[in-house]
């Protein structure tokens, strides 16, 4: 950050998911350099990376699998700095659960995007594999851009300062001219993919996550039907007084209401039936 005219450096630190992406990511790499030769390689590569005609033949795991293997060091190596880079910020800042929803919503994003666009003809053929964690490093990046939009960065090894909004969008910029050209064998959509998914995430989900925006609707749909059924019953049980001559009344809630209490202002219970 800058401090009057002068420049220092900082980098973050490991923080515990980052650490667990890391670890997974660099075991994977170097594992499979280092004990299966190419053949077996290759056939983990189209097994457990993305493609897209064995997805929809049942091959579902590849959605996430893909994001964990990589090509070469250097592959291995970008994707790995950016994760660090940028990711321990939002775990810091978010913590590890919503950072994990945001670097997944990525991958599966850039997932669904290579997908369509293979089955297009837009992106490569359906039966080719696309590897590697860009796609949830680029949802990353998208987010730092939108949350830290206006923290500094160095653009090592260049020695000036950019603010994070400017950065993400000249990389938006470079990667859809790279898409336009071609871009050799690298999956520049997918990384758009990534960008979009990150951008739709931090502006649709809630605060406390996915997670949290699922469970809350679980628990209202499960508690809406459980009072249908408690307002249902107490309808059919006063039909079923109503044919021996005698009156109850439950309110709103499809609680009991005692004889002593209809004739009080605004009638019925005023307490709800709690789950």
């Amino acid at each position: 950050m800058p401090r009057g005219r002068e420049m220092t450096l900082s980098f973050p630190p490991f923080t515990r998911a980052v650490i667990w992406l890391l670890g997974i990511n660099t075991a994977v790499y170097f594992g499979m350099a280092a004990l299966l030769p190419v053949g077996i390689r290759d056939w983990v590569n189209y097994t457990f990376g993305l493609v897209p005609i064995e997805v929809v033949h049942g091959y579902v795991w590849q959605v996430v699998t893909y994001a964990f293997i990589h090509k070469d060091f250097w592959h291995w190596f970008g994707n790995m700095l950016g994760l660090w880079m940028f990711g321990a910020s939002f775990e810091q800042a978010w913590g590890p659960r919503r950072f994990l929803e945001l670097f997944f919503v990525g991958v599966l994003g850039a997932a669904l995007t290579t997908i369509v666009l293979s089955f297009a003809h837009i992106l490569s053929l359906p039966t080719m594999a696309t590897i590697g964690a860009s796609g949830g490093v680029f949802a990353i990046l998208m987010a730092f851009g939108l949350v830290f939009g206006d923290n500094e960065i160095v653009l090592i090894p260049f020695p000036f300062l950019i603010k994070a909004k400017y950065f993400v969008l000249v990389l938006i910029v470079v990667t859809v001219a790279f898409a336009i050209s071609g871009g050799g064998s690298t999956a520049y959509l997918a990384h758009l993919g990534g960008l979009l998914f990150g951008y739709l995430y931090v502006k649709f989900a809630p605060r406390q996550g996915l997670q949290f925006g699922l469970t809350e609707q679980y628990f209202g749909f499960r508690n809406n039907y459980y009072r249908w059924k408690r307002r249902r019953a107490a309808k059919k049980f006063e039909v079923y007084m109503a044919k021996h001559d005698r009156k109850v009344t439950f309110d709103e809630f499809g609680n009991y209401v005692p004889p002593d209490e209809q004739d009080k202002k605004n009638g019925g219970s005023k307490s709800g039936w709690v789950n």
